[in-house]
């Protein structure tokens, strides 16, 4: 990638997802950030005080995106086994178009202050999502045998194991991404709520 098409805060900023991915956070350095963006460390400087810096648009990336789907119309109105289908659809999407982003924030451990504050902001988004759950199962809506805590688990791990095996199609079969990525949506909402919906 040339040195034109990475000087902007944007394009650092996917050069450095796709690094810290690569490498790990903690095995990258401004050095290898400089040699896989172009550009000389004072430049990223330029736009960045530090490697967390970077690290913390990243993961609010993510974040903001996920966050923004308990606000949309269909995570806050009707019954709570409706809006929790809706969140599910909606989270798989945000996982795909922003893959690397979510896939970074899937890996961090809590090893600095950037990444303790991205695992709070995750909780907090996965106790609203097990909310919904609790409240579907209090409505009657989920099967009798369907135990909640479990279920919560298993649904947050089918949705975050999309990040380990999905790959969007290439920038020439643009025509394909959307239909691919609907049907991965489909496939997930599809597998968990035949075993979470009861059905009358």
């Amino acid at each position: 990638m040339s040195a034109r098409a990475t000087y902007t805060p944007e394009t650092l900023l996917e050069v450095a997802v796709a690094v810290f991915n690569e490498r790990g956070y903690d095995g990258t350095s401004m050095e290898h950030l400089s040699q896989a963006a172009g550009i000389s460390k004072s430049s990223i400087y330029h736009h960045v005080r530090s490697k967390e810096e970077l690290l913390r648009r990243a993961v609010s990336h993510a974040l903001d995106g996920l966050a923004a789907v308990l606000e949309e119309p269909g995570a806050r109105q009707g019954r709570a086994i409706d809006r929790l289908e809706y969140v599910t659809r909606r989270t798989t999407a945000v996982l795909m178009r922003r893959l690397p982003y979510v896939t970074l924030l899937l890996r961090v451990r809590g090893n600095t202050d950037t990444e303790r504050w991205a695992l709070a902001r995750r909780r907090e988004f996965d106790q609203r999502v097990a909310a919904l759950l609790r409240q579907a199962a209090a409505e009657g809506d989920l099967r009798p045998e369907v135990d909640v805590r479990l279920a919560a688990r298993l649904l947050f791990g089918m949705i975050n194991s999309v990040a380990e095996w999905y790959r969007p199609p290439s920038e020439e079969d643009q025509d394909a991404l959307g239909v691919v990525d609907e049907a991965v949506v489909d496939a997930v909402v599809s597998t968990a709520f035949a075993g979470l919906r009861l059905h009358r």
